[in-house]
C-alpha cells in the first residue's frame, strides 16, 4: 500500500509505502489509542463526579425517605380515624337497633300480637336464589358505597324509631282511654235488679227518678270497679249506705253503693276489674245488691250503654 504525502504550497512531498501487517498494525494501535483515551476520560469524570456528589445524593435520598414516611404516616392517621368514625357509627346504629327491639317488643305486648308472629330476638325470615348461580358476578362495595349505606341506614333507623315511638303513644293512650271510660259490670256474679230512669220506689210505691241500675246478688260477693280511675270518695252516704265512689277522668265517675265492706280508701288508684268492696245491704236497701252509678260532667247518665259497650 502506497501512501502519498503532500503539502499545499510544493505540492507533491513524499511517498510513503505500507505492507498488509503494517497497515493492519498501525490501524489496530490506533483503535487501542482510542479506547484507552475513552477509559482515562470516562474514569477521570466518574472520579470527579463521586468526589464532588456524594453528599448531594446522600440528602436527596434522606428527603424522600422523609416524605415516604410522612405519606405513610398520615395514610395510617386516616386508617385510624376512618375506623374511630366507622366505630362510632356502629355504635350508634346499634343503641338503634336496641331501642328498636325494646319498642318493637312493648307494641308486640300492647297489640297482644302472637310472640311467634313478631319475635325481635331472632332476624326476619328471609331467602331467594343464589344471584352468582345464574353467571352474573357480584360486585365488591367500595368504601365510598359503603359509607352511603351506612348513613342511609342510620337515617332510616332513626326515622323508623320515631314512627315506632308515635305508633306507641298512639296504642298507649288508646289503650288508656279504653281503661278510663266506663265499661262492663260492676259484679263478678249476680243479676239486674232495677234499671235507671222511672220506677215505682220499693219503700214508698211512688213514681220516682232511678238514678242507676241496681245488681243482685250474694251478700259478700265482689264488687269491681268498670274502669281505671282515682278513689274520691270512700264511707257512709245518706241513702246510699257505705259508697265508694271513683274519678275516671275525662268528665267521668261512678258510684257504688250499699256495700258491705269497703276495701279502697281515698285517693288510691284502682285498676279496671279490681275489687274494691264487698256485696252488701246497707243505707236504703231491701237486699244484697250495688247501686251502680255513672256520671258524665257530674250528671247521672244511663249506665246499659256502657255495661254493653264492653261486649
Amino acid at each position: 500500500m502506497n501512501i502519498v504525502i503532500l503539502r499545499r504550497k510544493k505540492g507533491c512531498s513524499g511517498l510513503l509505502t505500507l505492507s498488509r501487517v503494517r497497515f493492519t498494525f498501525l490501524l489496530g494501535s490506533s483503535f487501542l489509542l482510542l479506547s484507552a483515551g475513552l477509559l482515562t476520560a470516562g474514569y477521570q469524570l466518574g472520579a470527579k463526579f463521586s468526589k464532588t456528589n456524594p453528599d448531594d445524593l446522600s440528602i436527596a435520598l434522606q428527603t424522600e425517605l422523609e416524605a415516604q414516611s410522612l405519606r405513610i404516616e398520615e395514610a395510617s392517621r386516616n386508617a385510624r380515624e376512618n375506623m374511630d368514625a366507622l366505630a362510632l357509627r356502629l355504635g350508634k346504629l346499634q343503641a338503634h337497633v336496641i331501642r328498636l327491639d325494646a319498642l318493637g317488643q312493648r307494641l308486640t305486648a300492647v297489640a297482644k300480637l302472637d310472640k311467634g308472629e313478631f319475635d325481635f330476638s331472632h332476624p326476619p325470615a328471609q331467602g331467594g336464589p343464589d344471584e352468582d348461580a345464574s353467571g352474573t358476578l357480584a360486585k365488591s362495595m367500595m368504601v365510598p358505597d359503603f359509607l352511603k349505606a351506612l348513613e342511609d341506614l342510620s337515617q332510616q333507623l332513626e326515622d323508623r324509631s320515631q314512627q315506632l315511638a308515635v305508633l306507641e303513644d298512639m296504642m298507649m293512650n288508646r289503650n288508656l282511654q279504653a281503661e278510663v271510660v266506663p265499661a262492663g259490670r260492676p259484679i263478678t256474679r249476680g243479676w239486674l235488679s232495677s234499671y235507671f230512669g222511672k220506677r215505682t220506689d220499693p219503700f214508698t210505691g211512688r213514681r220516682v227518678h232511678h238514678s242507676g241500675i241496681d245488681f243482685a246478688g250474694k251478700l259478700g260477693s265482689d264488687v269491681v270497679a268498670v274502669a281505671a280511675g282515682v278513689v274520691t270518695y270512700a264511707g257512709r252516704r245518706s241513702g246510699y249506705g257505705n259508697l265508694v265512689e271513683i274519678n275516671h277522668g275525662k268528665g267521668y265517675s261512678t258510684r257504688y253503693g250499699h256495700n258491705n265492706k269497703i276495701l279502697v280508701k281515698v285517693g288510691q288508684t284502682v285498676k279496671k276489674g279490681e275489687v274494691i268492696s264487698k256485696m252488701g245491704t246497707t243505707g236504703r236497701s231491701t237486699g244484697p245488691h250495688v247501686h251502680f252509678e255513672v256520671l258524665h260532667n257530674g250528671r247521672a247518665v244511663n249506665p246499659i250503654k256502657y255495661i254493653h259497650a264492653s261486649r
